[in-house]
């Protein structure tokens, strides 16, 4: 009897399209859908993240939708299903195409406050923003910097490195400092702990502050380790206490350690 039910949904595979009518919504904004031509104890579901990007309408009870079968799960007699997918199945499947590490090149579209749009040279246009690449200020550059057009600029062209499907925006997020060379890789590969580095402070906190002891480098040096009754621009050596290469963390300390 339970083989026999899990064999309902088992059929179904990853990019079927399916058809339905919408009979709930929950409070987290799921909402559940009894599929054609399935038996009733067999439902479909899709939450925010599966909803067609730049949709306005909202889908309420008795709606009718199409959709791609984004997973399924035989045992739950459970269907989950992308509108977006459907809605936009080209630009879907370039997206779910690309692979983390894969080269990809294209324009500088916008600059916005919450990061940059690239207009990839690969790919269909995005519904709603003016290019299907994005990258977040972070990974513009290793360098710290106070405006993004110091970096980039509208028009510029540029090679990024994909990192992942943004399946909420219908997004590939990419890295432009990946193709920059790593200056904490760098230094880290010259220093010890034990060694000393001199440098400039660029910021004061309550628990300590940080001094630049290369270009894109920063080191904090705790109040308990020396951090205490400096100020911005101070130049001071200090010495290398801990250096966490995975988690780029890099400590100083102006006190002398022990022998």
């Amino acid at each position: 009897m339970d083989a026999n039910r899990n064999d309902e949904v088992a059929g179904l595979r990853v990019g079927d399209r399916c058809s339905g009518v919408v009979t709930g919504i929950t409070r987290s904004r799921t909402w559940s859908v009894a599929l054609d031509g399935f038996p009733k104890g067999v439902s479909g579901w899709f939450g925010p993240l599966e909803l067609p990007w730049g949709r306005k309408d909202p889908i309420e009870v008795g709606d009718r939708i199409t959709a791609e079968v984004f997973a399924v799960d035989p045992k739950r007699r459970q269907v989950r299903l992308s509108l977006a997918a459907a809605a936009h199945p080209e630009l879907w499947a370039f997206l779910s195409g690309l692979r983390p590490g894969q080269p990809l090149t294209g324009t500088i579209a916008s600059i916005e406050r919450f990061g940059v749009f690239v207009a990839l040279d690969e790919g269909p246009d995005h519904p709603v923003f003016p290019g299907v690449g994005f990258l977040t200020h972070p990974e513009l550059s290793w360098q710290r910097f106070e405006s993004v057009e110091e970096v980039v600029r509208v028009g510029e062209r540029v090679r990024c490195e994909f990192l992942q499907f943004d399946i909420w925006n219908g997004e590939a997020r990419l890295s432009l400092r990946a193709f920059q060379p790593d200056p904490f890789r760098e230094l880290a590969d010259r220093l010890t702990v034990g060694q000393s580095v001199s440098g400039r402070v660029t910021k004061v906190l309550p628990f300590g502050v940080f001094v630049r002891v290369a270009a894109g480098v920063e080191g904090l040096v705790h109040r308990d380790e020396g951090g205490q009754g400096l100020d911005v621009g101070a130049e001071v050596t200090t010495t290398v206490a801990d250096l966490d290469l995975p988690r780029r963390r890099l400590r100083l300390t102006i006190r002398q350690l022990p022998a």
